[in-house]
């Protein structure tokens, strides 16, 4: 079984993109959330 290390550096930036990306998602969905939920309140 390989292991994903030194393969040019895609691997290392994919480490750390992949989480990265996931939070700016979850941040993005919390925000439409929160921005709905106020708009509602203020009717």
């Amino acid at each position: 079984m390989e292991l994903l290390a030194h393969q040019g550096g895609w691997d290392e930036i994919l480490l750390v993109a992949g989480p990265l990306a996931m939070l700016v998602v979850l941040l993005l969905v919390a925000n439409r959330r929160a921005s709905r939920k106020v708009h509602q309140n203020r009717n």
